[in-house]
């Protein structure tokens, strides 16, 4: 499933797809795009966030990151393409991250994914932001 939404109607859109039984369109493997109307080209910064149905600590980070991006400023994540993996429907991704989700993971220009360093669920969106901006300047 791919959404391409403008992020004045991120909300709406996410709002509307929120889970409301454990197997929804979020739990599932998912792919977000969030761009502004003057944004023409595909995103070059892609992000990977490994789940799975049921995890409530996945389902608080999916909801920050999304407000995250509706977020505008110097750290704006506009651009920024997001995959949801549900990890129950991939052994590989399965066995390396049973234990540890929610995985945000960065997708390097080479195509190869670094795990970025667990958020807190004590943070607040507007510090999401700011971490996830700065993970996704470095190389």
């Amino acid at each position: 499933m791919v959404a391409v939404v403008t992020a004045a109607r991120a909300v709406a859109v996410f709002a509307a797809a929120r889970p409301s039984s454990p197997i929804s369109p979020l739990t599932r493997h998912s792919t977000f795009r969030f761009r502004t109307l003057s944004c023409s080209s595909e995103p070059s910064r892609k992000l990977i966030l490994y789940s799975k149905p049921g995890c409530c600590l996945c389902d608080g980070l999916k909801e920050k990151l999304h407000a995250a991006f509706l977020l505008s400023g110097p750290d704006s994540l506009t651009d920024v393409h997001l995959q949801v993996r549900d990890i129950t429907s991939n052994p590989e991704w399965e066995s390396a991250y049973q234990y540890e989700i929610p995985v945000l993971a960065k997708v390097l220009s080479d195509g190869t994914e670094k795990t970025l360093p667990r958020l807190s669920p004590r943070l607040g969106v507007l510090h999401v932001q700011k971490k996830i901006a700065a993970a996704l300047r470095e190389q």
